[in-house]
């Protein structure tokens, strides 16, 4: 198990161009996955996720899961789990959240991960997202970490 040494960096100008990103990690994210979106209110980790449900997919209404915590989008190609674990006091309360399902039969979107503690897993894909100089303006590094991320990111992303 190794990290990406550098991750790979891509500067999204407009939701459009975030939607085209999640729609190819869609493509090449599987079961078991667990891919965690990092960045303060606003950077864009919620239209992320809409945009990977949606080519994963999903077909309705991808709501914000803020005050339920989770929502569950049982699609053809498999079930994909979004956390926003936000509004988490403790660690320990994602066990009541299914999380250990999730992250064995499903595919895990996690905003918030670090209210997780110690159980984030090493395994998992970060996408950190920064507000650019401009609002619409989002920079997003792409860390893989552990098991075949590298090796799945260097096929989606050749020119890095």
């Amino acid at each position: 198990m190794e990290d990406i040494e550098t991750p790979f960096q891509f500067s999204l100008e407009n939701e459009a161009a975030t939607a085209a990103l999640a729609a190819k990690l869609a493509g090449i994210a599987k079961p078991g996955d667990v891919i965690v979106l990092i960045g303060d209110l606003g950077a864009g980790k919620t239209s992320f996720a809409r945009a990977f449900v949606t080519a994963k997919g999903g077909d309705g209404e991808v709501p914000s899961p803020t005050f339920t915590l989770v929502q569950l989008y049982e699609l053809a190609d498999g079930d994909v789990y979004h956390f926003d674990l936000y509004r988490l006091e403790e660690a320990e309360e994602i066990f009541e959240l299914g999380i250990e399902d999730a992250m064995n039969d499903g595919i895990s979107l996690i905003e918030w991960p670090d209210r997780m503690g110690a159980y984030l897993p090493f395994e998992r894909l970060d996408i950190v997202m920064i507000i650019g100089d401009q609002e619409t303006v989002r920079d997003v590094e792409l860390i893989g970490r552990g098991g075949d991320w590298s090796e799945r990111l260097t096929k989606a992303f050749p020119n890095g």
